[in-house]
């Protein structure tokens, strides 16, 4: 039985550091850092700009419940996929059907064509601050993307995912650029401050509900179950989930830093990341500047190579058809025509002159809200069916925090995609609340 009081016993072979296990988590590594960082995308760089640059250092304290919430999902996907050697959406489809797998990969689809979007957005609005046109930006990466995955092989396109997350170390360097007050900033981690203003209390919505995505629980999966990865090496990977989340979010913490400890000291509005690297220039210097500008390109264009490829991967799996990294347009072409079809529309719907992309990221992100809790139910029901995981299921412990875990998610994600789809519904209901009590 899989137990959170279990949790030292299951990793007993990383007891002895020596060379063997050094050299097995090496190669085991990737999977989970790669999804937990590219979750710090264009979207989620902004959310955390904006979170620093209009209330300073007093959403610091949603980063450790954050943490706790993003390990508990992606621990539980890794683990699906080392055990069954299969993906989220064929374990899906086997146990809840074809119908209801090509609703969710429906839905999945939409939403990640909105996300990837975005993401050549955040690469054309980083670019544009070094002088570069999104005409040459926008087609130039698209087609390095394209390649890395078609012509490369699983391996190469795991390193250089690697060596992407270790772009992210330009967001701390900004932050201690910016001289934050290192004494405030603990205080401000550690001690929860609850305000009943509706903005605050939707920004803390944002920030919490940006960190966990549907496409994470997939291409987790997905990446372990291609990289060969089984149950006897699952205390690796494990330690391979937890060491990305906590990067994933040192990194927005420090986004978040950088912008309160200057943005915010300034009284400066901004309304995107890019707005921010900018503001960030006479401040701090240009350095800084030059950083967190070049830090949301790197998250822009790993966040484009990793979108479409989950996309890929999910819905193949959940169809049926062949999918891979490692194979060809001959082996696997429903895999590589989707690839190449989301890369195409996004990349070129950035392009158009007065493309509706506030429309479609606004749809992509109440589809994502949507579609969101099924998952994570998904996930509960299938982590728990004994004659499919054996003795990994959850046991009590890790049970009640996975399922608390999936409750907040859900409620939290509800009230996002309602004040998105309903705007200043949620803020009168707050008035109203405020005046009853």
């Amino acid at each position: 039985m899989f137990t959170g009081i279990s949790f030292f016993k299951f990793l007993k072979p990383l007891k002895k550091v020596n060379s063997k296990n050094i050299i097995l988590f090496l190669a085991i590594l990737g999977p989970g850092i790669i999804t937990a960082n590219v979750d710090n995308d264009a979207g989620g760089i902004t959310t955390y700009s904006l979170a620093g640059a209009q209330y300073g250092n007093t959403l610091l304290w949603t980063m450790l419940p954050t943490t706790v919430a993003l390990v508990v999902v992606q621990e539980m996907c890794a683990r699906m996929g080392a055990v069954t050697g299969k993906g989220l959406s064929d374990l899906i489809r086997e146990s809840f059907g074809v119908k209801v797998t090509f609703y969710v990969m429906i839905a999945l689809f939409l939403t990640n064509m909105g996300n990837s979007i975005s993401e050549f957005a955040g690469i054309a609005a980083s670019l544009e601050i070094f002088s570069i046109s999104k005409y040459i930006s926008v087609p130039i990466c698209a087609i390095l993307v394209w390649l890395l995955i078609v012509k490369g092989s699983y391996k190469t396109v795991e390193k250089v995912f690697l060596v992407a997350c270790m772009v992210y170390i330009a967001y701390p360097i900004a932050a201690f650029m910016a001289g934050p007050k290192w004494d405030i900033i603990l205080k401000a981690t550690v001690t929860p401050t609850v305000s009943a203003d509706s903005d605050y209390l939707m920004m803390v919505i944002g920030v919490v509900g940006t960190t966990i995505a549907p496409w994470m629980q997939f291409y987790q999966q997905s990446a372990v179950v291609e990289k060969g990865i089984t149950a006897e090496q699952y205390a690796f990977t494990r330690l391979d989930v937890i060491f990305g989340c906590i990067m994933a979010i040192v990194v927005a913490f420090f986004i978040v830093v950088a912008c309160a400890s200057t943005i915010h000291l300034q009284g400066l509005k901004i309304e995107t990341a890019a707005d921010a690297a900018m503001a960030l220039k006479p401040l701090v210097g240009r350095h800084a500047s030059t950083l967190f500008a070049f830090g949301l390109f790197n998250a822009s264009l790993f966040a484009a190579c990793i979108l479409p490829l989950s996309t890929a991967f999910y819905i193949c799996e959940g169809m049926g058809w062949e999918s891979g990294v490692d194979k060809d347009f001959q082996q696997a072409p429903q895999f590589f025509w989707l690839f190449t079809i989301i890369i195409v529309i996004s990349a070129g719907l950035i392009l158009i002159p007065d493309a509706p992309l506030l429309t479609i990221m606004f749809i992509s992100q109440v589809v994502n809200g949507a579609v969101l809790p099924f998952v994570l139910i998904f996930m509960l029901k299938l982590i728990n069916d004994h004659n499919l995981m054996g003795r990994y299921t959850n046991g009590p412990v890790f049970n009640i925090i996975a399922s608390i875990t999936v409750v907040v998610m859900i409620v939290l994600t509800a009230l996002m995609t309602l004040d998105l789809t309903f705007p200043g519904m949620f803020k009168e209901f707050l008035k109203v609340l405020q005046s009853s009590i």
